[in-house]
């Protein structure tokens, strides 16, 4: 699929097969063959090819899981591809929590210095409240203390947390959430010696003077946080998983279908996803060598 891809855009690159501690050079592609079950069209979904995309989340997982990969970086999946094909499938990030047993995987997104972690993903609006627990919020915030330690190599993370109702709340006239869930959920982190404020008002949390101040914003659901981080970083985003027991990054969009094969997709993205996995991968070197 690559080799066609590459002639129907004109591209100059040679494509050899992939050995373990290889290093390629310019212009040279080294790929580990998971064949398709029947040819790629590109911007064509195809059900038969949807056992193909998880053999080689499968194969990517086994190599990161033993230490021949040092990180896997995915590209965006058509979700429905998967479904539809009779397979359950509610995207990357919980297939990998659950092939490599990670209770509960923490989704961030990165875009320069600005971190925005969710503490609910792909929920409808009117189930948010009703997922936000205490034990919910204890998880997410030890993971995210530890991770960001771990992966970005910074001591103490500063975290702010947003509230989920407006102005955080406003001392229970808005919303009951921030002060009997929230509250109590970063007072014990705090206990717990974890560098915690909130909740936040999450429409001024992100105000330059005041998002300088904290390493990682936690935001309570979805298009919360996240349409402030596409707004300043679209393009070069970067997807963290965190809560893995491997290191995964990702892009910041979807699969665009209506640009595939035509080479005028946007790779900054992915560009920059590798780069930080890149990144994160070197940062893991010393515990693996002290470990060993």
């Amino acid at each position: 699929m690559l080799d066609e891809r590459a002639r129907q855009l004109g591209l100059s690159v040679e494509l050899v097969d992939y050995l373990p501690g290889q290093v390629t050079a310019p212009g040279r592609l080294a790929i580990l063959d998971v064949p398709l079950a029947v040819p790629c069209v590109a911007g064509r979904l195809d059900v038969a090819n949807a056992r193909h995309v998880l053999a080689l989340l499968d194969r990517a997982i086994a190599g990161a899981v033993s230490g021949e990969f040092a990180a896997i970086v995915t590209a965006p999946v058509q979700k429905s591809v998967i479904a539809d094909s009779g397979i359950p499938f509610t995207g990357h990030t919980e297939y990998l929590a659950a092939r490599t047993g990670a209770a509960h995987p923490v989704m961030l997104l990165a875009a320069d210095n600005l971190r925005v972690a969710l503490a609910t993903t792909h929920l409808p609006l009117r189930a948010v409240s009703d997922a936000i627990t205490p034990a919910l919020l204890d998880t997410t915030l030890a993971i995210l203390d530890a991770d960001i330690r771990r992966l970005y190599g910074i001591s103490r993370p500063r975290i702010a947390v947003c509230g989920l109702n407006p102005h955080a709340g406003e001392s229970g006239h808005l919303g009951h959430e921030d002060g009997d869930v929230i509250a109590p959920a970063i007072q014990r982190a705090r206990a717990a010696g974890l560098l915690v404020d909130g909740p936040l008002p999450a429409d001024t949390v992100f105000v330059p003077r005041n998002v300088s101040n904290y390493d990682v914003v936690l935001a309570m659901y979805h298009d919360q946080g996240l349409p402030v981080l596409k707004h300043a970083g679209f393009g070069h985003a970067v997807n963290v998983t965190l809560g893995l027991p491997i290191v995964r990054t990702s892009v910041d969009h979807g699969t665009a279908l209506d640009l595939a094969g035509t080479g005028r997709a946007d790779a900054g993205s992915l560009v920059a996803a590798t780069k930080l996995a890149i990144e994160f991968a070197a940062r893991r070197v010393p515990d693996a060598a002290r470990r060993a």
